[in-house]
């Protein structure tokens, strides 16, 4: 008779496992703004685009225009977050979006 086997689980994560995404890196430590811890987590989809604004007018080191800076951080969140991330905060993310685009003066997409 086989032994019976414990259930199986994921790979134990290591912290070498933990950066060896370079996304993660980006999001953690982007050369290009200095974001607000959590600002991603926050619920109020003004509040996020008011200070990815902030960030991308307060960065010398980014290379475009702060609107396209700002906007640039949002959507490579959202995209790395994928499938993984809840409708109701890729929801809040998009509407950050538009209110991002208000706050630069910008057409609604």
């Amino acid at each position: 008779m086989a032994q019976k086997r414990p259930p199986r689980r994921g790979a134990a994560k290591s912290s070498k496992a933990e950066t060896a995404y370079w996304s993660g890196e980006v999001t953690r430590h982007s050369n290009a703004l200095d974001l607000e811890p959590g600002a991603f987590a926050w619920d109020d989809p003004a509040k996020i685009a008011r200070s990815l604004k902030w960030s991308a007018e307060a960065s010398e080191r980014r290379k475009s225009s702060p609107f396209r800076s700002a906007m640039s951080m949002l959507t490579f969140y959202i995209n790395r977050a994928g499938k993984d991330l809840p409708d109701e905060r890729r929801q809040a993310l998009e509407r950050a979006k538009d209110e991002l685009r208000k706050a630069f003066g910008r057409p609604a997409a």
